[in-house]
């Protein structure tokens, strides 16, 4: 073993938590610390996860509070601070914080160190967050400890893991004498009984009513069979429902009239007595009713204890009691337990062929061993050079992107237009359609008619245009709100849709020439003109200058347009300059007094509106904005969006959920134009990096992209994701998408910026 300095921050729970985690690291730990022993230089600590105060010992130096998401970001720091050169995560989904746990993600994510990571639970059928959380995890940890053949076999082909990254670790088991029953009945004061055992936090996925059913007809052979029931009821089922599953057992021991046979022993004791009694039991029973369960640890040392064992086909127990280790029975079939348990009781040689065979492949998984391999592991991981998200910023954002589908936009699509909202990926009829969405679908085909030349896009582009053009108004307004039975329900809709189709208009009139569709973009955008005077959003003016910069970018000869194009821009600095912070050291750099939605349209229309007229003073303040917005978005080196649950007021604090796909998109536009109007690869970086946020790359670490359907989530939430996938946000995705597509295969063409970026 190599004799290099290894101190391991260990993420977990601890003692004195009571916890089956908990007392897993608790052996590791001293397995690890053996290994200096042997010339080995190891140091560990604890970073405890915590349901409740805890009086800790010396070696846990920091606690997360289980539901506290900044505490999670707080031991990262912790960790990164310290001397520690690799980090060991113990994943339970019960033992983190979030939806299915989900608020550990953003941990691991800041460390700075290397990270293995082992699951004690590997799931054959998960839920969406259970399969992107394993996926997350084993992503972001150089190797994946599992304690079962099967579970490598789940990680594959179930949650995608590189087979390169899986390392085969099994269950550690303290060291026993073998055959030492008789000993340690005398000293428990069984000397005269035939002993059962079941141990473990108690629990109904137990299954211990199956055993209590079986033991009549066993009891009326064998009387003198005692049965003990050893383990505290689990803290989290006390949390919820109290006693009542062990008072259910009770009635059951009273129902069989099987009182004398049968012993709780309320307690949650140390291994050492625990070892007394695996050691006297005749016959060790794990009765659970989850075929699901990958790994037990209470299975483990009961094999190691060279126990006879007797046990449901949960996935460990198939496992570790093949080839005559053990016996197993069906779930909940209490009638064949009893067969089991009365031939065991009638010919204890078939029971001593059992614990033979079960001791000699313990051997191979004691503690000391256990710790050796972890050990092997660590100084494998201390030579990976930790590559930082800003470090890896300029990786071509192209290599992440899954296919670009139209799947769940076609879904959303009816005769009329787009449908507002869905209820997960199936629209909802009832909201009807808008113009917000439509327009946004009609630059989104436009895009992408752009990038692929194909039927798809135009004939949507089409539909999406005769929408738009139905919701015009006589005077060049827009109508917002339509029902799903086509009646229009207003008479003039807000701003912000106004200039959305403006935009939308304008990106035709300029980029796809010689279509019969610019000719009626043209007469419905000249139509609209009158009226951009009247507005008074800073979105809906930011929107509408993108169209004009358009047009203008088209027809540079057109000094009516490209003095209504100053004329807006003007308008948008001048609310700039009134709201910002003029002293030199001011913070405060913005168009209004609060940071609200879709905030990276504001700067982005600057960018525009430089290109088309070339003034100076446009991209100064495009840029200091820029740099304003990106210095809140990007406080940890990846998007985090202002949430919408109470904004970002000048002088307050910013909210931090829920964040909103449409941020993503502008924060993608917004950074691709200012690279094209300065050609600093700064902004290229951010640019794939805002797009990442849809893949995962955001303050929970999940994906809001969603594979299967093609669509995106509606927003990222405290506990998890908005599973459903609305035209706003699936739109969003589409354009930043595109986005993407358009700058990464023409990256390389720097000196012809003006002509590329769109």
């Amino acid at each position: 073993m190599e004799n290099k300095k290894i101190e391991i921050a260990c993420i977990t729970t601890y003692h004195p938590r009571e916890c089956g985690i908990a007392t897993f690291t608790s052996h590791l730990k001293q397995a690890l610390m053996l290994c200096n022993k042997k010339g080995q230089d190891v140091d560990t600590y604890v970073v405890a996860m915590s349901d409740q105060n805890y009086n800790y010992p010396d070696d846990v130096k920091f606690t997360i509070a289980q539901d506290d998401q900044k505490d999670y970001l707080r031991a990262a720091k912790f960790i990164n601070q310290t001397n520690a050169n690799v980090c060991l995560l113990e994943h339970e989904f019960g033992i983190f914080g979030g939806k299915e746990g989900l608020y550990v993600l953003p941990l691991i994510y800041q460390l700075k160190i290397p990270l293995m990571v082992t699951f004690h639970t590997v799931l054959e059928n998960p839920n969406y967050t259970q399969k992107i959380i394993i996926y997350e995890i084993a992503k972001r940890a150089e190797r994946v400890v599992v304690m079962n053949p099967i579970a490598i076999d789940f990680l594959i082909d179930i949650y995608d893991v590189e087979k390169k990254k899986i390392v085969l670790i099994e269950h550690g088991t303290p060291e026993f004498e073998y055959d030492k029953r008789e000993f340690y009945k005398n000293k428990l004061h069984f000397s005269d009984k035939k002993v059962l055992l079941t141990f473990g936090l108690i629990n109904p996925n137990k299954g211990i009513e199956t055993v209590l059913k079986a033991l009549p007809s066993v009891i009326q052979k064998h009387p003198d069979l005692i049965y003990l029931i050893l383990g505290k009821t689990h803290p989290n089922l006390i949390k919820t429902s109290g006693e009542e599953y062990r008072l259910y057992l009770k009635r059951s021991i009273k129902k069989y009239n099987i009182q004398d046979n049968v012993d709780f022993l309320n307690i949650f004791v140390d291994e050492d007595k625990l070892k007394e009694y695996l050691s006297c039991a005749d016959i060790y029973i794990t009765p659970y009713l989850n075929e699901a369960q990958i790994t037990s640890g209470t299975l483990a040392y009961a094999v190691s204890a060279g126990a006879a064992v007797v046990s449901t086909p949960y996935l460990h127990a198939r496992n570790i009691l093949s080839n005559g280790r053990g016996r197993l029975f069906d779930f909940k079939d209490s009638a064949g337990l009893a067969l089991v348990l009365n031939e065991f009781l009638d010919k204890p040689e078939i029971a001593d062929e059992l614990r033979k065979k079960a001791y000699t492949y313990g051997r191979h998984v004691i503690w000391s061993e256990t710790g050796a391999r972890y050990i092997e592991l660590a100084l494998d991981l201390i030579k990976f050079k930790r590559i930082s998200p800003k470090d890896s910023e300029s990786i071509l954002a192209s290599t992440m992107l899954p296919d670009f589908k139209f799947s769940h936009v076609k879904r959303m699509m009816d005769d009329t237009g787009i449908i507002q909202h869905a209820i997960f990926n199936i629209p909802n009829l009832k909201h009807g359609y808008c113009l917000d969405d439509n327009a946004r679908a009609l630059l989104m085909f436009a895009m992408a008619h752009r990038q692929y030349e194909d039927t798809t896009s135009l004939s949507m582009l089409i539909k999406t245009m005769s929408y738009t053009h139905y919701m015009q108004n006589e005077d060049g307004t827009f109508k917002n709100m339509m029902g799903f039975k086509r009646e229009f329900l207003d008479e003039k809709g807000s701003e912000d849709a106004f200039g959305r189709a403006m935009w939308a208009l304008g990106y035709q009139i300029h980029l796809l020439t010689g279509h019969s569709l610019v000719s009626l973009a043209e007469k419905m955008f000249i139509k609209a003109i009158p009226n951009i005077t009247e507005l008074k959003s800073v979105r809906g003016i930011a929107n509408t200058i993108i169209g004009l910069s358009h047009y203008v970018l088209r027809y540079p000869e057109d000094k009516v347009m490209a003095d209504a194009l100053k004329e807006m821009a003007d308008k948008l600095v001048k609310e700039y300059n009134a709201t910002k912070d003029n002293d030199k050291d001011g913070e405060w750099k913005w168009f209004e007094d609060i940071l609200t939605y879709d905030n990276g349209i504001l700067p982005l229309s600057l960018f525009y509106a430089y290109r088309a007229l070339k003034s100076e003073y446009l991209l100064a303040v495009a840029e200091e904005s820029c740099q304003f917005l990106e210095n809140i978005l990007f406080k940890d080196n990846h998007l985090s969006i202002i949430g919408n649950r109470g904004w970002y007021e000048k002088g307050g604090k910013r909210a931090k959920f829920d964040q909103q796909p449409v941020d993503a998109m502008a924060a993608v536009l917004m950074f691709s134009q200012a690279y094209a109007a300065t050609a600093n690869r700064h902004y290229l970086n951010r640019m794939f990096s805002s797009f990442m946020w849809f893949m995962g790359d955001n303050d929970l670490r999940i994906p809001m992209y969603n594979f299967e359907t093609d669509g995106c989530y509606d927003a990222l939430e405290s506990n998890g994701v908005n599973k459903n996938q609305g035209a706003e946000s699936t739109i969003s995705y589409m354009i930043a998408h595109l986005s993407i597509l358009a700058a990464c295969g023409k990256e390389e063409q720097d000196e012809h910026r003006s002509e590329i970026w769109e």
